[in-house]
């Protein structure tokens, strides 16, 4: 039996890219509800294990921590979860679907969006993944361009939970919001001041106009509705 239709009461925010223990005590500060950890060393942002380890331990209660990896071998996904206590994993590459999902934790599947890409097709081959995180395409480059891409590319009927990324800023993420109705919006170099390094006031204003989206769809009647997990396209049974 499926579950009924689930409404969502506000959309979650994930600041990633976090580097420094201020910049994840700034984000749980404005409200934020996950922040990421890149373990891809070309990423201006990696951190090291130890030291997401030590960032991760600063956080109060009921802020997820992610970590975020590239094609990396399974071993290098097994030794950062052994030395940081994330909640969630996300993957940016190539992995198939049986490799994110041998970790014991959720994960999110990062896509990157360009006109032909098969948004239904790609959620039927990872129906397993708790969130598709949609994202700007630019050629070698997995992931935090910072760039926008067309959110009409992705299909009115596409089920899957949608976490919102690419290009977001405190400027366009309420018009994202009304557009997509995402699960969930991540946001890195949106609100930095500089590479890796977040501002605290633009994350304020960033979760602030979250909010301020959340409430115009709330008043106008129109709150953003997600499937059951279950009614994810190539998905049956019961809920997981």
């Amino acid at each position: 039996m499926e579950s009924p239709p689930v409404t969502q009461a506000r959309t979650r925010i994930k600041i990633c890219g976090i580097t420094r223990p201020q910049d994840a005590l700034a984000a749980a500060a404005a409200g934020a509800d996950a922040v990421g950890f890149v373990f891809y060393r070309p990423s201006p942002r990696h951190v090291a294990p130890d030291a997401a380890a030590a960032i991760a331990r600063a956080l109060p209660p009921f802020v997820t921590t992610v970590g975020l990896f590239v094609d990396a071998p399974a071993d290098e996904v097994r030794a950062a979860l052994a030395a940081v206590p994330l909640g969630l994993l996300q993957f940016h590459g190539d992995e198939p679907p049986d490799f994110c999902g041998q970790f014991g934790r959720p994960y999110i599947k990062a896509v990157r969006i360009r006109p032909e890409t098969d948004l239904l097709q790609y959620a039927a081959r990872y129906p397993d993944a708790a969130a598709l995180l949609l994202d700007a395409f630019r050629p070698g480059v997995p992931g935090g361009t910072g760039e926008l891409f067309d959110w009409d590319l992705i299909p009115a009927e596409f089920g899957a939970r949608i976490v919102l990324s690419g290009g977001l800023t405190p400027g366009n993420v309420g018009a994202g919001i009304e557009r997509v109705r995402p699960w969930a919006v991540d946001v890195s170099s949106g609100v930095e001041a500089g590479s890796g390094i977040k501002d605290a006031q633009r994350i304020g204003r960033f979760a602030a106009a979250v909010r301020a989206a959340d409430g115009q769809l709330a008043e106008g009647g129109q709150p953003a509705r997600v499937p059951p997990r279950n009614a994810l396209p190539g998905r049956s049974g019961g809920v997981r």
